[in-house]
């Protein structure tokens, strides 16, 4: 990992799809620039099955993913948090020192086909990653597939 790697939270409410997809995501394409952690207001028992076949089908990893309550990572030294669903973005805790925020609301998977999550999948990388990368000031460079 580079030493000036920017770390990056991304919230959601129950920290089983779309912050994990978004974790993974953005550990892959920024790789080495950004380090990721994904965490939940409400965290679920484990990572939607969904997410975990979504972020398989495109190749990505996913051993370790399991949710985390965002209370365990307060201590960690943020360069941005990162809400992608409306509830997180209400009950975002109060970090101990102020930090930069952006909130991208995404659409919640849960209960729908593969398809669905798949199209999340692709809309976090298809704004989300970008909207990270300009947030934190780097380039972004389109994945190799």
């Amino acid at each position: 990992m580079n030493a000036t790697a920017k770390t990056v939270l991304v919230l959601c409410t129950g920290n089983a799809c779309r912050s994990q997809m978004a974790e993974v995501l953005l550990n892959h394409d920024l790789a080495g620039r950004v380090r990721a952690l994904s965490a939940g207001t409400r965290p679920q028992p484990r990572v939607a099955e969904g997410a975990i076949a979504a972020l398989a089908e495109a190749g990505l990893p996913t051993a370790g993913l399991h949710p985390k309550a965002v209370e365990t990572l307060l201590d960690q030294p943020f360069d941005l948090v990162v809400s992608v669903c409306d509830n997180a973005r209400e009950q975002c805790p109060i970090f101990p020192r102020p930090l930069p925020r952006l909130h991208l609301p995404f659409h919640d998977p849960h209960g729908e086909p593969l398809d669905a999550f798949i199209a999340v999948r692709d809309q976090i990388r298809a704004r989300l990653v970008p909207a990270v990368a300009k947030a934190l000031g780097l380039t972004i460079t389109p994945p190799s597939e």
